[in-house]
């Protein structure tokens, strides 16, 4: 077996082009034509950078290959985009990939990105509306789940290493009550010398912290998801109540939830509590939502009443007697959209999130919304036997997108009108290109900043039927 051969670390002084759609910043290096055909040119992606930035980055064996994906680098000279206060860590969590760059550049950069998705599908870039950012972008999500590391750590996984669990020291997203929480659930852990579950041996005992906590009412819970229960479990779980209590008078719910699945989204979890409720309370758009440790409700809520006032506007002049709320969940945007129609129905494939649905309509005197637990094409087809076709229908799909059968299903479905709620402007894009042959057209796109310091966005967009020739 002929031995691959390997070249020196070399050393280069890069100017960042670019962010790419995972956050790294890019830029490529040409080399003389003396270096032979492999070496014509290098492609580098490096981490915790901004557009402009000048970095001195070394690159093991580069002579010997076309790209190189780095985790280190030295700052030469800040870049017009860079945030002035952000120093580099090497150990820094991959939670927030644009953390470098300043917020108006992060704003400028989702803006681009999104309109560069939408392009290609030839929905002009007149119809996007600019971005709405935050005017506070900062410990801003009301859930976090943090991984418990076999080294002790307690945190997020590294940027592009997933087997690695940085500590989380401090963070711009969590609240700083889940802070504290996470420092007490952490002295708490090695006091007890409890394990940490290992991915690769499937041994250990516990998995993950989960931490909510509500915007309006500060309502906190805390969570251990661990691989089943200790032997001294009631004399441990008493421990860390009485260590979380003493610090945190705003917790709400303190739970034990068992995953023995190897799976780490598996459903099958069996949840004890150790104190208070299952549950926390949260006031949105003038309604109250019970939120439990599984419950899909969006991470920023102060964004997020934002996109429920855009979709009210934009449907607040017409008469939508009839509307469907696909991917409806817990009904975040079901109850708000029910106020303006004479029957709403709400279709998601999560049982528990159809029964949370049903109890927050009723909590809230919603009496013209009622939802049904189905695939979503199912649930379509089921309806449309029913109602014919509804005035408007709303889809807020996974991050993955709703695909191109789905979107198929909507078009001969044919409603009034189509809202889409998008979090992947890639995959929005791909899933309009399937309307336009069923009569549809793109007629408003608002882009909102909901998870700033990241990649991701959301992306509001109206489609209505083409008016005839």
């Amino acid at each position: 077996m002929t031995k691959k051969k390997t070249y020196p670390t070399e050393t280069y002084d890069i100017t960042i082009e670019s962010i790419n759609e995972r956050g790294n910043g890019y830029a490529r290096i040409t080399h003389p034509p003396t270096r032979g055909h492999m070496g014509a040119g290098l492609q580098v992606f490096v981490p915790q950078v901004a557009p402009g930035d000048k970095v001195r980055v070394s690159v093991p064996n580069a002579k010997g290959r076309r790209r190189a994906r780095l985790f280190d680098y030295e700052l030469l000279q800040a870049g017009p985009n860079r945030d002035p206060e952000f120093e580099f860590r090497p150990d820094f969590s991959g939670g927030t990939p644009l953390i470098a760059m300043s917020y108006k550049a992060q704003l400028d950069y989702k803006q681009q990105m999104i309109e560069e998705y939408l392009d290609k599908v030839s929905v002009s870039s007149e119809l996007v509306r600019p971005i709405i950012g935050m005017e506070q972008p900062i410990h801003y999500r009301n859930k976090m789940e943090l991984t418990f590391g076999v080294d002790g750590s307690l945190g997020m996984h590294a940027q592009g290493n997933y087997k690695k669990v940085v500590d989380l020291k401090d963070s711009v997203l969590a609240t700083k009550d889940m802070m504290t929480a996470k420092y007490i659930v952490q002295r708490w852990w090695l006091d007890s010398n409890l394990s940490a579950y290992n991915k690769e041996t499937k041994e250990g005992l516990l998995r993950h912290l989960i931490l909510r906590q509500s915007h309006q009412t500060k309502e906190l819970m805390v969570g251990i998801v661990a691989n089943g229960m200790p032997e001294n479990y009631e004399a441990l779980v008493q421990d860390l109540s009485v260590r979380l209590e003493a610090e945190l008078p705003v917790l709400a719910s303190l739970l034990w939830i068992e995953n023995t699945s190897i799976s780490e989204r598996s459903y099958e979890t069996t949840t004890h509590i150790i104190s208070g409720n299952d549950h926390i309370n949260e006031a949105f758009c003038d309604f109250t939502f019970r939120i439990w440790h599984d419950t899909f409700f969006q991470p920023n809520p102060v964004q997020a009443e934002k996109m429920v006032s855009i979709v009210e506007d934009l449907i607040k002049d017409k008469k939508y007697n009839q509307v469907v709320d696909l991917y409806c969940g817990i009904g975040t945007f079901s109850l708000p959209l029910a106020k303006q129609a004479e029957q709403l129905t709400g279709i998601e494939i999560v049982e528990s999130s159809i029964e949370s649905a049903k109890r927050n309509a009723k909590d809230n005197g919603i009496t013209n919304a009622h939802f049904i637990c189905s695939e979503a094409r199912r649930g379509l087809e089921a309806l449309k036997e029913q109602w014919g076709s509804p005035d408007l229908l709303v889809l807020d799909p996974p991050r993955s997108g709703a695909g191109g059968k789905m979107m198929r299903s909507i078009g001969r479905y044919q409603p009034g009108a189509i809202i889409y709620i998008s979090c992947n402007p890639k995959e929005l894009a791909n899933d309009l290109v399937w309307l336009e042959d069923f009569g549809y057209e793109v007629t408003y796109v608002q882009p909102v900043d909901q998870f700033p310091h990241t990649v991701h966005s959301e992306c509001i967009v109206m489609i209505e039927k083409k008016a005839n020739d």
